[in-house]
């Protein structure tokens, strides 16, 4: 994953804010509210959020940067982000076949 192209950018952003979303829902919400650290969720959530946000402009920026990509995979980018596991499914299903497809 290259950082230097769009679709290089939408997929590193995207296994972050994946990884995110698995940190936020097993760990730091059971340091919440089994272990009494709410402070866990304050962190890890706002990373999380961060990197939502990022991955929803970053897919976006490259919709509009290249020629070729439609906004039906942006949609697909966008919903896979609100579903746990989702930016997983994007990542193997949509993004790594056209990134083995630009080599």
């Amino acid at each position: 994953m290259s950082l230097s192209t769009a679709l290089g950018r939408v997929r590193l952003i995207g296994l972050c804010e994946g990884w995110s979303f698995v940190l936020l829902l097993f760990i730091a919400m059971p340091l919440k509210y089994f272990a009494g650290h709410p402070e866990a969720v304050r962190i890890v959530g706002m990373a999380h959020g961060v990197l939502f946000l990022a991955l929803l402009a970053a897919a976006l920026h490259a919709q509009i940067e290249e020629d070729n990509w439609p906004f039906k995979r942006t949609v697909l980018i966008w919903i896979g982000a609100l579903v746990p596991f989702g930016p997983f499914v994007v990542e193997a299903k949509i993004l790594r076949p056209l990134a083995s497809a630009d080599h």
